[in-house]
């Protein structure tokens, strides 16, 4: 089974992923605390670089904040960035405007064991977290979040981002030893992390795989779903509460098995998915995730209506958390994140 369904609780958000239906479906938005904000954009020409502000437990707490405000979500994310764990893995981190982020020296040249690792670049973090935790009404899920091993490896090998990770698959299959090697340092340091912000202050955890979707079957198999499987187990075993959502992107037609082997609570669909075929193939129970395309929400008005409808329908007899398929997009219309809460029946206004 891949979900633990527990008892009630009074965060609506929390009860869906411990296997409950509540109707109308509890809702947050992945970047929901970013640059679509006016308020996020005059803090951060205030206080300066992404960085800056990931490292500012103060400013960090402030944006998880934000929308809250604004919009009755029914949950907070953290406001961070899944390459903290190479940073406190030993690699030098950086954003450039314009050009993302950039981790120095790349593994493709460099030697693992030539990182020190410096868990004090984790404390202010844990620091945003109980800041926030502190100022969350009782009804709030608070979620933290950390990249899976696969996709945070596709950062480190190259030293940047990349559309076809090449730099990672190529290592992967030349030199399966030092990149099961740079996996295993990952997913150690991970578990650490997620168990600190547990220990913080949050309630529930995403693992975002977000370059999934690159890796051939038996790749995605290896260096994926086994990666997160034990990550999973070790953390269900350390914090038997903590909910855990997986949100393998461009996985496609490996979802279920993703599903049923890595054992997460609940599963994030991205927009590409269909959600009705979703509902035929996962496993019955599983709590789901999404999947509204970023875009829609841009559009507004009746595309978006539509695409709500669509997805509210074909998951209507699962529990399920309403989201977007991927990250909020910084030109998106306020009134038409407004036009989405009232669609799914939530009051005006925000929740703090």
């Amino acid at each position: 089974m891949a979900f633990r369904p527990a008892g009630s609780t009074d965060k609506p958000l929390l009860a869906v992923l411990r296997g409950e239906r509540r109707d109308p479906p509890p809702a947050w938005m992945m970047r929901q605390a970013g640059r679509y904000l006016p308020e996020y954009r005059a803090l951060r020409a205030e206080k300066g670089g992404f960085l800056d502000l990931v490292y500012d437990p103060e400013s960090a707490a402030e944006i998880t904040l934000q929308p809250l405000r604004r919009f009755a979500l029914d949950a907070a994310i953290l406001f961070s960035d899944i390459l903290i764990v190479p940073f406190a893995l030993g690699q030098q981190l950086s954003f450039t405007a314009g050009e993302g982020p950039r981790l120095a020296p790349p593994l493709k040249g460099a030697d693992l064991a030539g990182l020190k690792l410096r868990l004090e670049r984790l404390d202010p973090i844990y620091e945003t977290v109980a800041r926030v935790k502190a100022a969350l009404p009782p009804q709030t899920t608070f979620l933290g979040f950390a990249g899976a091993p696969w996709t945070v490896a596709t950062y480190m090998v190259a030293g940047e981002g990349s559309r076809e990770q090449a730099e990672a698959r190529s290592l992967a299959y030349s030199d399966p030893a030092l990149f099961g090697a740079i996996i295993e340092r990952i997913e150690e340091l991970t578990l650490t992390y997620l168990i600190g912000q547990a220990d913080a202050g949050v309630d529930a955890v995403q693992i975002f795989d977000s370059w999934s979707g690159s890796l051939a079957p038996a790749e995605f198999e290896r260096w994926v779903i086994a990666p997160t499987a034990r990550l999973v187990e070790r953390l269900r075993a350390a914090r038997p509460d903590l909910a855990i959502i997986g949100f393998p992107k461009g996985a496609g037609g490996k979802l279920a098995a993703y599903a049923r082997e890595t054992g997460v609570d609940a599963l994030g669909l991205d927009e590409t998915v269909d959600p009705a075929w979703a509902h035929s193939v996962l496993p019955e129970g599983l709590p789901v995730q999404g999947n509204l395309d970023p875009l829609a929400l841009i559009a507004g008005g009746r595309g978006l209506k539509e695409a709500v409808t669509r997805i509210r329908e074909a998951l209507a007899s699962r529990p399920h958390v309403f989201n977007l398929g991927h990250g909020i997009q910084q030109t998106t219309p306020i009134a038409h994140v407004e036009q989405l809460m009232s669609l799914l029946g939530k009051s005006s206004g925000g929740v703090i």
